[in-house]
């Protein structure tokens, strides 16, 4: 039997996209949108929008960016994952610098 993807989703992220789901509630609802207006903006059935607003793992990413260009929040994506704040990468890759750096020996002229 197949696990759904639920099941399989680590609790810190069942968490978070239950609370990106709640955030998109309360920013819908401050902005006076209606679910049907949210769907036919994202070009979604009201439907896949409910299931984003509670946070479901399975709504596509597009459907969360989408939402989230509607609700005036599109530049979030840009710096999601900028290499310059990705501190567990820039300390990996400190780690992989040489230890010692040689300069190589050129032959010399007669």
């Amino acid at each position: 039997m197949r696990s759904s993807v639920q099941d399989i989703l680590p609790v810190a992220v069942r968490r978070g996209l239950t609370k990106l789901g709640h955030d998109l509630t309360v920013a819908r609802k401050k902005r006076r949108l209606t679910i049907a207006m949210m769907a036919e903006r994202l070009g979604v059935g009201k439907t896949t929008y409910l299931r984003a607003e509670r946070g479901h793992p399975t709504v596509a990413l597009g459907v969360y960016a989408m939402a989230l260009f509607v609700l005036g929040f599109g530049d979030v994506w840009s710096g999601l994952i900028d290499p310059q704040k990705d501190e567990q990468g820039l300390l990996l890759e400190e780690r992989r610098l040489p230890q010692r750096v040689r300069t190589k020996k050129t032959p010399t002229a007669s």
